[in-house]
């Protein structure tokens, strides 16, 4: 069985302050759980994490990353200087980078191909908007997303990646995948991983992403091909979070 992994996902908030008291309750809620945890924070706040963090369990990452490895590309960061700062995740793909940064398929696979060179783990971010969940399309969505990154990197370079199931209609609205509707996706994304490398296809860790609650965390979790969450404003509350890391 694929050990449970859950994300949190601070997308821009925070402060020193608040993120030293958001740490230190969620670190003792969550040493002991028999799951990974790991937090991925804005880039100034990437020492802070791993001050905090280097002598816990909980791992740490970042919320995007550079295609390039260095050069004239001001306000990027590599993935060598993430690893400056010790990070064992990086995030690609996230649909508001998609959507508000116009990062392409192209783009986010090369930033997944730039990501497992240097040794990081990313967490490859999929998913489809409302208007292609009710035009039937979500298949060939994600489908689409994955074959990008597989023909970049290869099939076998997911088993060095997480893939996060992330519906955009689902992300920050309250609005959810029933634990149903998020199993026959990510049932889906592990079929087409097998169809290029069974061995990968049945390692490969599938969160769910989307208005994950304390409330709602077990039923998804309990569906066969949900191994974890990518955990957005939830992460930024610690009961809530560690109740989260707790069902899984």
């Amino acid at each position: 069985m694929r050990r449970k992994l859950v994300a949190g996902n601070w997308k821009m908030h925070g402060s020193l302050a608040a993120n030293q008291a958001l740490l230190r309750e969620v670190i003792p809620a969550v040493a002991a759980l028999d799951c990974e945890v790991a937090v991925c924070v804005p880039f100034p706040y990437l020492a802070q994490a791993r001050a905090m963090l280097e002598a816990t369990p909980i791992a740490w990452g970042a919320q995007t990353v550079s295609e390039h490895g260095q050069g004239a590309y001001t306000g990027e960061v590599s993935a060598a200087m993430l690893l400056d700062f010790a990070c064992r995740y990086v995030i690609v793909g996230h649909s508001e980078r998609r959507s508000l940064y116009g990062e392409s398929d192209a783009v986010v696979a090369a930033k997944f191909v730039a990501a497992v060179k240097a040794g990081l783990t990313p967490i490859l971010c999929v998913g489809e908007t409302l208007a292609e969940r009710e035009a039937g399309v979500t298949e060939a969505v994600v489908a689409r997303q994955l074959q990008a990154v597989i023909g970049a990197a290869g099939a076998a370079a997911l088993g060095r990646a997480v893939v996060a199931y992330e519906p955009v209609w689902a992300i920050g609205t309250g609005r959810t995948a029933t634990p149903q509707q998020a199993q026959e996706v990510h049932a889906f994304i592990r079929s087409l991983v097998a169809g290029h490398d069974t061995a990968v296809a049945r390692s490969l860790r599938i969160l769910y992403g989307g208005s994950v609650k304390p409330q709602n965390a077990a039923e998804l979790f309990a569906m066969a091909d949900i191994d974890g969450g990518l955990i957005g404003g939830a992460s930024l509350v610690a009961a809530d979070f560690a109740a989260i890391c707790g069902a899984a």
